[in-house]
């Protein structure tokens, strides 16, 4: 999200400089603007044509914001993090959460409670039985009011030991999920976890991963990352994320596939998703300080002959805050658009998101109207839009740190931070509405904690995801059993299909899931719907034959869920099927991926079966070479004897001599894969550094070198 220093006696210090040099407010603005008051910052947003932004908060209501929610009676929780960018020590953080309040419905807060304080590095929340689960590292908290004050009055530590030395890369930015789960970044960070509420389990180590965790089930796993700071889902359940400098990512593949074995080539299931590299259009100058520094470095890459170059504009390099818009308020265009906020370049761009048919990796473009300019930018530089929330009424909500500068100390050079004050703004704070212009903001009634299941059932066809996600939660939360019969009928006879999975996952989370639900599903008209049956059938074995049929399916990412899912169905013949997948789909790297994660789809039976296959070993191309050298990297890295020994029998066949670059990659990735074995075997490594594989005569003396060992 944003950078921080590392202790705060730095901070100090560069005060202490800034005392000695005698350098008052008005030096500092020569190279450094100065804040702007709400009004006058406001006039200064760009949006494009047909937009308008207006006040939603400003301060004193609220400060140094950086996650807004609202509950299910419409109540606004806005977190904020005054500290950054210095570290405070755990307890001692002047961290809060306050309830923001419109009393005179103008649409403007102008009340705060505070709700929660003294939390150190509280980076997001999300309502949760009448309270909120917060992030504050190294802990998840569960926070509540029980007597109505509007302050919390009860604190549970529901996980605790994640990362905690870094504000920009920890556990942060809650989503719950249309699939019952709730998903949190963790950036990857090393951390050993433990969950209160099961206390004997053991904790579980979060390094290279992000998290999710389910409060109903007690449930807590690894979650494919490492997400920075912004996260978004989907309505189908498909998750996006990014980093500073990677504005937009694509999480294809769930951490539960790709860590089924340990032998994975690679396990990096992410992948960018932009057709415009990350170049922004920002409206404001570079600040001083950066434009030096990237001189400085640019000459210093010049010097040593090194063909890099920084730039000091125009690209993304701090990427935060990320939206799924999914609301009625906007033009239909908007549907299905994705924001994402920049704090360094004082803006908000959009992406057009759409599915592919050649991939199950999703296309981001910017629309027509943005090829040069942004969604909305600001030329006050103090502008910095951390995050973003779809309200109940359909209107983006941006959060503004209002910080004069927002990037850490530790990476500028000390002659440059010298008359920098990074507390500047830490006093201020504003929050947006952003709406079509001719739009007059009106207060939605909200009160869904004493509505009856009946009506929550029928919220669950609202138009707009936020209303939809409320509803599943709270249907999730009161586990009421009664209202089974009612959400099956829902599920039939509902004529949007986002209702209909919305009632699959309630019953999901209500263990009301039968295998007659699930079979409906699977030949649902939406693939959306039929993607989370495929899903969900893993759990059902007697549906296998009827997820097998999806593999046909005319949607890419419904025949790409197949080839995940075929291989949890314990007991059945999956090399058939993944051959199968290989010859369809074996071009795309993704498909290649999935396979490779089963031990099905890494075993010598699977390269038996594709080279009876005449479409597969009568001819050569880089993808096939690039699998075959994947597989057997697996397979060595395995180790295991009976294994080896059958693959190297069929290396030796003359169905495999036909292609040699086929079975050069074979030798080749299977000597790379005993390679990762060979540490504890001396034996293996002394043979291994004889094998050479540059001819077909060298690859034939690899084999049977390799047979003799074996």
């Amino acid at each position: 999200m944003f950078n921080r220093i590392n202790t705060y006696a730095t901070g100090k210090k560069a005060g202490l400089i800034l005392l000695l040099l005698g350098v008052g407010y008005t030096g500092l603005a020569q190279r450094y603007p100065g804040p702007l008051s709400p009004e006058e910052s406001l006039k200064k947003i760009k949006i494009i044509k047909g937009f308008k932004a207006e006040i939603y908060a400003a301060e004193p209501h609220v400060l140094d914001p950086v996650d807004l929610e609202f509950d299910e009676q419409g109540n606004a929780y806005v977190v904020e993090m005054p500290d950054y960018p210095y570290e405070v020590e755990p307890g001692k953080g002047k961290g809060r959460i306050r309830l923001l309040k419109d009393t005179n419905n103008d649409g403007r807060v102008d009340q705060a409670i505070i709700f929660a304080e003294n939390v150190t590095e509280a980076t997001s929340i999300l309502p949760w039985q009448g309270g909120l689960i917060v992030t504050a590292a190294p802990d998840i908290l569960y926070l509540k009011d029980t007597n109505g004050d509007g302050k919390a009055d009860t604190r549970e530590v529901l996980f605790t030991g994640f990362f905690q030395n870094n504000s920009e890369a920890q556990i942060t930015n809650l989503r719950f999920g249309i699939d019952n789960w709730i998903y949190a970044n963790n950036h990857g960070q090393h951390g050993l976890v433990t969950f209160t509420r099961t206390p004997n389990a053991e904790p579980i180590p979060v390094r290279g991963a992000d998290f999710r965790f389910r409060l109903d089930q007690n449930k807590f796993e690894l979650e494919t990352g490492p997400a920075q700071f912004g996260q978004a889902l989907d309505e189908w359940g498909h998750r996006f994320s990014n980093e500073n400098s990677l504005h937009l990512q694509q999480v294809v593949i769930p951490w539960r596939y790709t860590h089924r074995h340990p032998y994975l080539p690679t396990t990096k299931a992410v992948v960018s998703l932009t057709d415009h590299e990350e170049i922004m259009f920002q409206e404001t100058p570079p600040p001083y300080w950066r434009a030096e520094r990237t001189k400085q470095r640019n000459q210093a890459f010049k010097e040593n002959n090194l063909n890099r170059v920084e730039y000091d504009e125009d690209r993304f390099t701090g990427a935060a805050g990320m939206a799924y818009y999914a609301a009625g308020a906007f033009p239909k265009e908007f549907y299905g658009n994705i924001f994402v906020s920049e704090v360094a370049g004082n803006l908000i761009h959009r992406d057009i998101l759409m599915p592919s048919d050649k991939s199950p990796v999703y296309v981001a473009k910017r629309a027509d109207v943005e090829k040069s300019q942004e969604f909305m930018a600001s030329t006050d530089s103090w502008f910095r839009p951390t995050n973003f929330l779809i309200g109940p009424d359909g209107y983006l909500y941006v959060l503004d740190y209002y910080r004069q500068h927002i990037e850490t100390p530790v990476s500028i050079p000390d002659e440059l931070k010298a008359d920098m004050d990074f507390m500047a703004g830490s006093d201020k704070g504003r929050i947006y509405r952003v709406m079509p212009a001719t739009s007059t903001h009106k207060k939605v009634a909200i009160n869904l904690t004493k509505s009856p299941n009946a009506k929550l059932l029928e919220t669950l066809a609202h138009p707009d995801m936020w209303w939809r996600l409320q509803a599943h939660r709270l249907l999730l939360e009161r586990q009421d059993k009664t209202v089974v019969p009612a959400v099956k009928k829902l599920f039939s006879t509902s004529k949007d299909p986002r209702t209909r999975l919305h009632a699959l996952y309630v019953l999901e989370g209500l263990n009301a899931l039968d295998v007659q639900a699930i079979r409906l599903a699977l030949k649902d008209a939406s693939p959306g719907v039929r993607e989370n049956a495929i899903i969900l059938a893993e759990r059902f074995p007697e549906t296998y034959p009827q997820v097998l049929e999806k593999l046909d399916d005319p949607n890419i990412r419904v025949a790409f869920q197949v080839s995940l899912s075929l291989p949890e169905f314990r007991g059945k013949e999956i090399t058939p099927a993944l051959v199968k997948v290989m010859e369809k789909y074996g071009e795309d790297q993704w498909f290649r991926m999935a396979v490779l994660s089963s031990e099905a789809g890494s075993s010598p039976e699977l390269l038996k079966a594709l080279s009876l296959r005449e479409k597969f070993s009568q001819s050569t191309s880089p993808w096939k070479t690039t699998f075959i050298g994947d597989l057997s990297q697996v397979i060595g890295a395995r180790n295991q004897k009976a294994q080896v020994v059958a693959y190297l029998d069929l290396l030796s066949q003359p169905v495999m001599q036909k292609e040699e670059s086929l079975r050069t990659a074979a030798v080749t990735g299977l000597t790379k894969g005993l390679n990762k074995a060979a540490a504890a075997d001396p034996k293996l490594k002394e043979t291994l550094q004889g094998i050479k594989t540059s001819s077909a005569q060298e690859v034939t003396a690899a084999i049977q070198d390799l047979k003799k060992l074996y």
